[in-house]
């Protein structure tokens, strides 16, 4: 008999190819945590009877799926293609939403990572369950992830530390006291008028189960910085009740 992963990763969209996602998690959770993980970039595999076979939900992908493509205008072909709208739409539904929605409450564990703020952007369901939605993000460019509640579980043995990567941005709708760390451009670049720093991670109970966002993972390189490895393997332990 085959054994069950504890994990289902929905990964990878246009600006986050799943490759990097599978490389970096593969490493930092599967590898080094030995947390079993099936991924895969078919949201329709999203759905309340998927879940049903697994303890946790990872998403780290944003909320659009191009139906038609990424556009042909500028692409030379004879026979000529035809011409498609570049156009993008929201994938999620509201009965994924209310899917995850009742996977987390009925003690499921979710992981969101990165851009997932955007799903929320159009599902109000999907929101109640991050906690927020995106603002958006300026240029990759260097900025300090900075603890701001040491004594989180999920900070343990962690230290401020600097990546090249997208600075994202948020409104966030639940309680501040759950929030652990923040990014913060010490240069003093900005994003719109919401200032140089910003909310960049949190965790807190959903009904009988648990959440947790972490907004650093447009490059490996930011997945991989040691301080951030630790960060997500504390995370799954702290989803999972381990510390």
């Amino acid at each position: 008999m085959i054994e069950r992963s504890t994990a289902v990763a929905l990964i990878g969209d246009r600006y986050h190819n799943s490759d990097y996602i599978r490389t970096a998690l593969g490493k930092t959770l599967v590898r080094d945590l030995e947390l079993t993980i099936d991924f895969t970039d078919e949201v329709q595999r999203l759905n309340s009877e998927i879940l049903n076979n697994y303890r946790m939900l990872i998403i780290f992908r944003d909320s659009m799926i191009w139906p038609n493509g990424y556009g042909t205008s500028s692409t030379i072909s004879d026979p000529p293609l035809p011409k498609y709208e570049n156009r993008s739409i929201h994938w999620m539904t509201k009965e994924q939403g209310q899917a995850v929605k009742d996977f987390v409450n009925a003690g499921g564990m979710a992981l969101f990572y990165h851009n997932t703020t955007y799903i929320a952007a159009g599902n109000e369901i999907f929101q109640e369950v991050l906690g927020a939605t995106t603002e958006g993000h300026p240029p990759t460019r260097p900025f300090k992830v900075r603890i701001t509640n040491p004594n989180h579980p999920i900070m343990q043995g962690v230290n401020d530390f600097i990546v090249t990567d997208e600075q994202h941005f948020m409104t966030l709708d639940i309680d501040p006291k759950f929030v652990f760390m923040e990014s913060i451009n010490e240069d003093g670049l900005t994003h719109q008028d919401m200032g140089t720093s910003c909310h960049a991670g949190w965790a807190y109970d959903y009904g009988q189960g648990r959440v947790c966002y972490l907004a650093p993972g447009h490059t490996i390189a930011a997945l991989w910085n040691p301080e951030y490895e630790k960060i997500q393997q504390n995370a799954v332990r702290w989803l999972m009740k381990q510390i």
